[in-house]
């Protein structure tokens, strides 16, 4: 077989939470895939047949093609065996919440020798907007002929295989070919294409995260607003949804945290001349709860006497993804006024957290970080908890 010919895909960095789902559905769309990853403990994990994180309907689908028509190495040679180059490395923020381009300069750098004429190179995850005009400036200088294409992924982390098929998947290519071949591939997954230029597609991506990210700083703002007031947020929010269609898109209050939301939100300020003032506002807000919710139980609780406990320290409900939860912020606040913070969680181990069971009975104070659906089968045993979420449906009142 021919050395062009031995993938239809390869995704580099293809064994976290995005890029793993994505070659297990072009795998089950009946396509050849090859992950490369830097992470050789994932890699292994992969390659028996394991997934390293929850991903729903991913785990059988993931023992039925790996060794099969889905293979993962720490090697880079695999890139060049594919016709398209799925690349999932985003565009971090730096400690001064801008994005750093040399980080993208620098992998791409590293990936040119590996790369060939006539390949499809398709970026991913959230990138700064203008990336992939640069990327494509950079792959050119290099003397490559490559078709550059921006395909933001859009899915909820957990339910990516289910919304591959029912979203719409927006491709966005340097050039008419790049679009054209990004639309055939994504077409397996789903077919509903959305064709966009390339800054058209970057910037939907980080509209669409900071859109919810500022959702929630609104509901949060309430929320505090209504707690200052020494009152349920709750019984307000239920009041102004109940048979009111312009509501229907209120959320409700809780951390707003994970990996992209507060990520994205600052790349789109730093690309906007920090001009961006409803998206520095929404992190001021969410960034903000866990410290309003210790100041108002520190004037109610006699903090420094109390054990406190955290039932839940991923970033949402349901999910082993511990990155940028603000149930990691809480219990930084707390242990500075409390005499004692335990923590737990369902789905992440951590030799220092303990069950749940043992949190419920041993704490004076809980507070509920993450409302992963097992938690109400908890005896609380009339044990105070703070529910931001009104995940129990008694309210959010914080005293």
């Amino acid at each position: 077989m021919p050395v062009s010919d031995q993938f239809d895909v390869c995704v580099v960095g293809g064994c976290g939470h995005v890029g793993l789902p994505l070659a297990i559905a072009f795998a089950e769309s009946g396509l050849r895939v090859s992950i490369y990853d830097i992470d050789s403990q994932a890699v292994k994990t992969v390659g028996q047949g394991v997934m390293p994180f929850r991903e729903e309907g991913a785990d059988a689908l993931l023992r039925k093609h790996i060794g099969k028509t889905l293979c993962a190495s720490t090697t880079p040679e695999s890139v060049a065996k594919a016709q398209y180059v799925v690349v999932v490395i985003g565009t971090p923020v730096d400690e001064h919440l801008n994005p750093t381009f040399y980080t993208i300069r620098r992998f791409f750098t590293g990936l040119t020798p590996h790369l060939r004429d006539g390949q499809c190179i398709i970026l991913r995850s959230t990138v700064f907007p203008g990336t992939t005009a640069k990327v494509d400036e950079l792959l050119r200088e290099a003397g490559l002929r490559v078709h550059v294409a921006f395909c933001p992924e859009r899915i909820a982390e957990g339910h990516a295989l289910k919304e591959f098929k029912t979203l719409p998947q927006i491709v966005a290519g340097c050039d008419g070919q790049a679009t054209e071949m990004a639309a055939a591939l994504f077409g397996r997954l789903s077919p509903n294409i959305i064709r966009l230029d390339p800054a058209e597609a970057e910037l939907a991506k980080v509209f669409t995260n900071s859109w919810r990210y500022i959702q929630f700083a609104a509901a949060n703002q309430f929320f505090m607003i209504a707690a200052d007031y020494g009152l349920d947020f709750y019984r307000i929010y239920d009041a102004v949804v109940a048979d009111y269609p312009r509501m229907s898109g209120f959320p409700g209050s809780g951390f707003a945290a994970g990996p992209c939301l507060f990520k994205d939100t600052m790349q789109l300020a730093a690309a906007y001349n920090n001009n961006f003032q409803l998206g520095h506002a929404a992190m001021l807000i969410n960034e903000g709860l866990p410290n309003f919710i210790v100041r108002h139980l520190k004037r109610r609780h006699p903090l420094n006497e109390m054990r406190v406990g955290i039932l839940g320290m991923s970033f949402k409900a349901e999910s082993d993804d511990p990155r940028a939860s603000l149930s990691y912020k809480l219990r930084k606040i707390l242990e500075y006024e409390a005499r004692e913070v335990v923590c737990s969680d369902e789905y992440i181990s951590d030799p220092r957290f303990i069950p749940a069971e043992d949190l419920v009975d041993s704490c004076d104070l809980i507070i509920l970080g993450a409302p992963h659906r097992r938690y109400r089968e908890l005896d609380l045993g009339g044990r105070r908890v703070i529910d931001i979420w009104n995940f129990y449906g008694k309210g959010a009142l914080l005293q």
